[in-house]
């Protein structure tokens, strides 16, 4: 049977939960509230007398560090896109937690590294954004959920209840005409020579920073005026027109390609393994410009921003985008509006010749 013990301490209360039944081996845990601690227990018990007590057993033989290794070794690898943003994550997890044992990790453990989450600063010196928290606990929670379905290390996974950070609406933040005209002529005399065409190239087409620099000869087509973008995000290939500033650019550019490489934007001295990188100059080129509230993805949302504007539908503005659904291209469906109700005055201007007040 269980048995339940308050506990007193310097970091509050806790209740250890120890339970021991005759022909198996004695189980224990602890929880900072009693609610938690009696639901523990009558899982156990109810486990040990439907015949699955060997898979608690199994969680409290295994680490959450042993865990999160087993993951690093055998999952990244497969997730070549997210692996590089995943493994720092998943070190912070396993620094926190890493010598608790999989029966220990429960969701208040998780909650307090949840809090401890909201309250780290990040390399700007501001606190951690809800967003980024969840793209935490997202990270962990698969590998919990390898430990259930794959390994069968643990037979359920605390994140069932843990509750996610509130997370704020699509952003639609886009450069107005004095801002664009200021940033890319700062963009034009950046130290880095490929800033200005790699912007031009995000405003153009609503690609990623990611897909841009990513981006070999072998998908630019000059004859059909369009990129193929195979380095996206959601793992499709798209095809994305190339017109304007930034074909002429473009085509200017591949005269001078190298020889060494299919990037369109390798990294010098490296015999072009790697793309080059903006950060630094875009950021100095932000500052420069005087353009408060601006990162780089932005220059994504200005690209939808002034489609929609132009009378381009929700639909079409997705399949520039590379949006599967109409879902996340919504947040600029004021500025389609805006286009449409210009149209719809301009047709009973010319019907019955009056102006819409």
């Amino acid at each position: 049977m269980a048995s339940i013990t308050k506990y007193d301490g310097v970091k509050g209360v806790t209740y250890k939960v120890t339970i021991r039944m005759k022909g198996y081996p004695t189980q224990s845990a602890t929880f900072k509230r009693k609610t938690d601690a009696d639901r523990w227990a009558k899982e156990v018990e109810t486990a040990i007398h439907h015949g699955k007590h060997f898979e608690t057993i199994k969680a409290k033989k295994h680490t959450a560090e042993e865990l999160i290794d087993k993951y690093i070794k055998e999952e990244l690898p497969k997730k070549p896109k997210t692996a590089a943003g995943q493994k720092p994550q998943l070190e912070w997890w396993k620094n926190e937690i890493g010598m608790r044992t999989l029966a220990d990790v429960t969701p208040d453990v998780i909650d307090e590294c949840k809090t401890k989450l909201l309250q780290q600063k990040t390399y700007k010196g501001t606190v951690m954004a809800g967003s980024t928290v969840n793209r935490y606990l997202a990270a962990l929670s698969h590998v919990f959920t390898k430990a259930v379905k794959t390994w069968r290390w643990i037979d359920k996974t605390p994140f069932a209840q843990v509750e996610k950070e509130a997370e704020p609406k699509g952003r639609v933040r886009f450069l107005s005409d004095d801002e664009r005209n200021r940033l890319l002529e700062v963009c034009k005399v950046s130290r880095n020579a490929h800033l200005y065409l790699v912007v031009l190239l995000a405003i153009s087409t609503g690609a990623r920073k990611n897909e841009i620099l990513s981006l070999a000869w072998e998908n630019v087509s000059f004859d059909l005026k369009r990129i193929i973008l195979v380095d996206t995000k959601n793992g499709d290939t798209r095809a994305v027109p190339l017109t304007g500033e930034a074909f002429k650019l473009l085509k200017d550019h591949s005269k001078i390609r190298r020889i060494d490489t299919p990037l369109v934007f390798p990294r010098a001295g490296i015999k072009g393994k790697e793309s080059i990188s903006v950060r630094t100059a875009w950021d100095n080129a932000v500052k420069t410009a005087n353009i408060e509230n601006f990162h780089f993805h932005d220059l994504r949302h200005s690209c939808a921003s002034y489609l929609a504007m132009n009378g381009a539908s929700l639909p079409e503005i997705a399949a520039v985008l590379g949006h599967r659904t109409n879902d996340m291209v919504k947040r600029y469906a004021h500025l389609s509006e805006q286009h449409t109700l210009s149209v719809v005055e301009r047709m009973n201007q010319k019907i019955f010749g009056t102006q819409a007040e």
